[in-house]
C-alpha cells in the first residue's frame, strides 16, 4: 500500500510538471504574436514534443495503476480524473501550438489592430488553468467551482475580437488574410479555456464525487 501511494504521488507530480509546461507554452505564444518573435513562437513548437512525451508517460503510470492495484473510492476517482486531466492538458499544449505557428504567419503582416482583446484571453485562460491546478493540489472544490464562471467571461471576449476584425475586413479588403489568423488564435484561446473548463469539473468530481457537466443548477 505504501509503494500505492508513491506512485500516486509520482502521478500527481507529473500532472503538475505537465500543467506548467502548458501554462508556459500558452504564454510565449502569445507573446510571441504580440512581440512578432520568431523564435519564441519556434520554441513554444518545438517543446511540444515534451508534453507529449509527458502525456504518454502519465497515461501509462494512470493506467498500470488502474490495471495492478484496483483502486477504489476517491483513489479511482484520482485516477480516472488524471486519465482526464492528461488529455486536456495535452489538448491546451497542442493548442498553444497552433497559436504559436498563426504567430509565424503573421510576422510579415503589420498589426491588423492593437491586440489588447487576445493578450487578456491568454492571461484569463492562463489564470484558468492556473487555478484548476490549485485547486487539484489543494483538493480545493470551490476554487475549481470559480473557474466555470470564467468560461463566460472568455466567450465575450472571443465575441469581441470576431465582431472588431469582421469589420476591419469589411471596412479593408487587404487586411483578410491577417485578420483571418487572428480570428483563428481567438478560437484556439476560447478552446483552451474551455478544456482549463473540463480540467475544473474533474477536480469537482475528484473532491466531491459530484458531476458539474452541464448541470449549471448546482455550480
Amino acid at each position: 500500500m505504501r509503494q500505492f501511494t508513491i506512485e500516486l504521488e509520482e502521478l500527481n507530480h507529473k500532472l503538475l510538471d505537465m500543467g506548467g509546461m502548458v501554462e508556459t507554452a500558452i504564454y510565449r505564444s502569445v507573446r510571441a504574436l504580440v512581440d512578432q518573435d520568431k523564435n519564441l513562437a519556434e520554441q513554444v513548437i518545438r517543446e511540444h514534443r515534451q508534453i507529449a512525451g509527458l502525456e504518454m508517460e502519465i497515461e501509462g503510470l494512470a493506467t498500470r495503476l488502474l490495471a495492478l492495484r484496483q483502486p477504489v473510492a476517491r483513489d479511482l476517482r484520482l485516477l480516472t480524473a488524471a486519465l482526464k486531466i492528461n488529455t486536456d492538458l495535452e489538448r491546451i499544449g497542442e493548442l498553444s501550438v497552433h497559436v504559436a505557428e498563426r504567430a509565424l504567419m503573421l510576422m510579415n503582416h503589420p498589426l491588423v489592430r492593437p491586440l489588447v482583446d487576445i493578450p487578456h484571453m491568454a492571461a484569463l485562460v492562463q489564470s484558468m488553468l492556473l487555478k484548476c491546478l490549485e485547486a487539484f493540489v489543494k483538493g480545493d472544490a470551490e476554487l475549481a467551482r470559480s473557474v466555470l464562471f470564467l468560461d463566460d467571461e472568455v466567450d465575450r471576449l472571443r465575441d469581441a475580437v470576431y465582431t472588431e476584425l469582421q469589420a476591419t475586413m469589411q471596412h479593408d479588403p487587404g487586411v483578410v488574410p491577417a485578420a483571418v489568423d487572428l480570428i483563428f488564435v481567438a478560437r484556439n484561446l476560447e478552446r483552451i479555456g474551455d478544456h482549463a473548463t473540463n480540467i475544473a469539473e474533474d477536480v469537482v468530481f475528484l473532491v466531491q464525487g459530484v458531476d458539474v457537466r452541464h448541470h449549471a443548477d448546482i455550480l
